[in-house]
């Protein structure tokens, strides 16, 4: 079994349409049957692969992004203490960490959960600081967490990232937390509630910064957290007014049928939510294409392409995937700090790839291994110029496939949107908006040569 001895030495270790027409399809992408893309949780590059060899990491951050500061501007001393639930402290960490990257794993194991990082979308472009990344601890609840870091070439993942591709200039598209971003990587776009209740907006100073951060901006986008419109929801969410009304933007998953191209969305957990008996780590929030009345309860839609992982796996194992599918682990197994430990979910795909890699499918599939968002790490590298939504903090991205560049760190500018570009152009679809219109495409990660 390919990878399984390297594997087990690793764990040991450790939005309108365009009017542009859809590009020509470069020479070679046709061999590219399958597209798998595997969404995990919360964590910045720097936070897992900012030891990677070739990568842009730790060794290239100064100190004038390395350190943080408070926000009057001066340096800390030694980080905030690191604080777990109900801000108590967590007596495994020091509370006079130098103010710069600390390794997690002399503290605590990879197999051991760590307290959830703040992260929202005003709250995370206050923490970029106009691109000098210093106030990632002192706008976070849990203090100097914010810097830690894993070594993930020693994790599970890191046999495939040494023999694939590891892409270290991949962003998140959207500033804040897993709503936001997962709505970009399906529709490159920001939902919008009209008429939405005032308790739901957001208030901004007159410098623009939020006072109290809430779900929507003042102008009814909804940038953090809110529930779908139809179950599965979460059950706190009862008053239909604080869910978000069915959205009518084209996603990806409406390019691709329009086209009659197979695809599915595979979520952990998915069939116990919508029988009305969720797992405790399923995350309503995860599951963007609910969020649109094309897929709502009863429809088409969410009949044929909305799955549980259950679905995913025995699909792998027929060989049948459709040719595109989205894998979203159940959330124990999705690495997002709090509930989910680093390792469980490291293994868990890494499993799942090898089963891939086991398949008849293997020949012809482009595995990508992404990360929704930042999660409240820290990162050396400033977000490039965007727009009013992104991008936010570097994430790591692995792409894995016959036709990936073996040992390759891909230095190419990427974020999320990138995803949908590299479908888009492999099945001729039109960008779905501007953002993933101009997005690089991920061909620089692939080598088609025979």
């Amino acid at each position: 079994m390919k990878n399984k001895l390297a594997l087990l030495s690793c764990v040991a270790a450790l939005a309108a349409q365009p009017s542009a027409a859809a590009p020509a399809q470069p020479e070679g992408l046709e061999r590219i049957r399958h597209i798998v893309v595997i969404v995990l949780e919360n964590h910045s590059f720097d936070s897992l692969y900012g030891r990677f060899p070739g990568a842009n990491g730790l060794a290239q951050a100064g100190p004038d992004t390395s350190m943080q500061g408070d926000l009057d501007g001066r340096l800390y001393e030694t980080l905030p203490e690191v604080k777990g639930d109900g801000g108590k402290p967590d007596l495994r960490f020091p509370g006079d960490l130098p103010n710069e990257p600390f390794d997690i794993g002399a503290f605590a194991s990879a197999s051991q959960k760590i307290p959830n990082l703040t992260h929202r979308f005003y709250l995370h472009q206050e923490q970029i600081d106009g691109g000098r990344m210093d106030h990632y601890a002192a706008l976070s609840e849990v203090g100097g967490l914010v810097m830690g870091h894993y070594d993930a070439g020693l994790s599970p993942m890191g046999a495939f990232a040494r023999q694939y591709t590891v892409a270290d200039n991949f962003f998140q598209a959207a500033f804040g937390g897993s709503f936001l971003n997962h709505q970009w990587l399906v529709c490159a776009c920001t939902p919008r509630y009209e008429g939405a209740p005032a308790e739901l907006k957001t208030q901004l100073d007159a410098n623009g910064k939020a006072v109290k951060e809430r779900a929507l901006t003042p102008d009814g986008y909804a940038v953090n957290t809110l529930q779908p419109f139809a179950a599965p929801f979460d059950a706190k969410a009862a008053d239909p007014a604080l869910r978000l009304p069915p959205q009518l933007q084209p996603t990806i998953g409406d390019r691709l049928s329009a086209k009659n191209v197979s695809w599915a969305w595979y979520s952990g957990g998915w069939n116990d939510a919508v029988a009305g008996h969720p797992d405790p780590s399923f995350q309503f929030h995860h599951q963007p294409f609910a969020y649109y009345k094309n897929y709502g309860p009863g429809s088409k839609g969410r009949a044929e392409h909305l799955k549980d992982a259950t679905d995913f796996l025995r699909g792998v194992e027929r060989g049948s995937l459709p040719a595109v599918a989205f894998y979203k682990p159940i959330g124990s197994l999705n690495e997002h700090p709090g509930y989910a430990d680093l390792l469980s979910g490291e293994r868990h795909v890494a499993d799942v790839i090898e089963k891939i890699q086991d398949s008849p499918l293997w020949g012809n599939t482009a595995i990508i291994v992404t990360y929704d968002e930042y999660g409240g790490f820290w990162d050396h590298v400033p977000p490039p110029e965007g727009d009013r939504w992104g991008p936010g903090t570097r994430v790591p991205t692995l792409i894995i496939s016959p036709y990936a560049r073996h040992g390759h760190v891909d230095h190419t500018l990427y974020d999320a949107t990138s995803i949908l570009k590299f479908i888009e152009t492999r099945f001729g679809l039109q960008p779905l908006g501007p953002r993933d219109e101009k997005a690089g495409d991920l061909l620089n990660a692939f080598d088609f040569r025979p």
